[in-house]
């Protein structure tokens, strides 16, 4: 089965783009993220810039971006057109890229994007020009996940207390509605300084092929604590009562794997639930095709893109009820959300063992992500960073 039309970006983006920044003067435009896209670790935030980067770069803008190192990875490249460039580790990036950018070591720019994954690049402070900072999310709990509570209590702190101050006046662009509600609930964020941006879908991400003889559940993304796969496989071993083929797939790297694999030798689950680790695009849309449902317990997501791509294929999804996955989400006619584990376990259940409920779900999977281009996203991040320009200058 061939890509539909819903799936392709509309009429000409990258001219869109070229018009805008034309407008507004933008020839060159920097940006600085903690990770870069052939990082090991890398996540749906490094997907988001690189799908932008791509498409500017195409309609002519000299995109710069600068992240930490990446593990066998050039210093300097060239990916898709945009420049990237890798200094420094995980904690001395940020004082690295400010430094570079007040020295002007990466050249002239007339817009800075700043990706605050976690912690941030504090551009507040040092940058005099035009910017918009990308917050998919609040993290919230990831710091005591990751961090443990007592240095997690310290970033919590610092999200919530010290940097909202800076960037009150700063244009944010994030995922979600429901993202954006938190952050002006939590942060303090000036609600009319937050623009919402969905994330688009790659069009390799469309319908084919047939459906595993047994129901397959698949999960996807970093093995991460945030990600919570002990809850998953948990609540998959409950859905098993009700559908006792149940199989489940987790595609993923990552720390937190000696924990997911302890949990999957407690319920002598090693039988039906595997761990794929990493996988080629071209397998992993033959996962989501063969997939019956795409499930996700995380604690904290901006979006969800696993489950929008899954959409994509007609794969319909079960998920916590999460800001982000209330987005990505339409809950009863893409997919259902869930409040808690056995919840979690309640839906897969009741998707897996009702086909014409499948069914219902899979026609809305697919209309949904049907609304979702990357070439929207591109063109509706450069009117934001575009406005921000003319703003600017209309000030000075």
């Amino acid at each position: 089965m061939t890509t539909t039309a819903a799936f392709d970006d509309p009429a000409d983006p990258v001219a869109k783009i070229g018009d805008l920044a034309a407008s507004a003067g933008i020839r060159r435009v920097h940006a600085l993220a903690w990770r870069d896209l052939d990082d090991v670790e890398a996540g749906g935030s490094e997907v988001h810039i690189d799908e932008i980067a791509s498409r500017w770069a195409e309609a002519g803008i000299e995109v710069t971006l600068r992240t930490s190192w990446a593990q066998g990875q050039p210093t300097d490249a060239v990916r898709k057109g945009y420049r990237v460039i890798r200094r420094a580790g995980r904690q001395m990036v940020f004082p690295r890229a400010a430094m570079a950018e007040l020295a002007g070591r990466t050249g002239p720019r007339d817009a800075l994007i700043e990706i605050w994954n976690g912690m941030p690049f504090l551009s507040p402070l040092w940058c005099r020009g035009p910017r918009i900072v990308f917050l998919h999310h609040v993290h919230a709990e990831m710091w005591s996940m990751v961090l443990g509570p007592n240095l997690g209590r310290l970033g919590e702190l610092f999200e919530r207390r010290v940097a909202p101050p800076l960037y009150r006046g700063t244009r944010i662009v994030t995922l979600s509605e429901s993202s954006k509600q938190e952050m002006v609930e939590d942060l303090g964020f000036r609600e009319e300084r937050v623009t919402v941006v969905h994330p688009g879908i790659d069009r390799r991400f469309c319908p084919g092929g047939e459906r595993d003889p047994e129901p397959l559940v698949t999960a996807v993304g970093r093995l991460a604590p945030v990600k919570r796969y002990e809850s998953l496989v948990r609540a998959a071993d409950r859905a098993r009562q009700a559908v006792p083929n149940l199989r489940l797939q987790i595609v993923g790297e990552g720390f937190e794997r000696p924990n997911i694999e302890a949990v999957i030798d407690e319920l002598g689950a090693n039988e039906w639930v595997t761990l794929r680790g990493h996988v080629t695009d071209d397998e992993l849309v033959d996962l989501y095709r063969r997939s019956w449902l795409v499930a996700s317990a995380s604690a904290r997501e901006g979006w969800g893109m696993t489950l929008t791509e899954a959409a994509a294929c007609g794969t319909p999804a079960v998920a916590t009820r999460i800001p982000g996955h209330e987005d990505a989400i339409v809950d009863g006619v893409s997919g259902l959300l869930a409040e808690d584990e056995a919840a979690l376990a309640a839906a897969m259940a009741e998707v897996l063992g009702d086909r014409r409920r499948f069914d219902e779900l899979s026609k809305g999977a697919l209309a949904r992500a049907g609304e979702l281009t990357w070439g929207q996203t591109a063109t509706q991040v450069m009117r934001v960073l575009a406005d921000e320009v003319s703003l600017r200058r209309g000030r000075r």
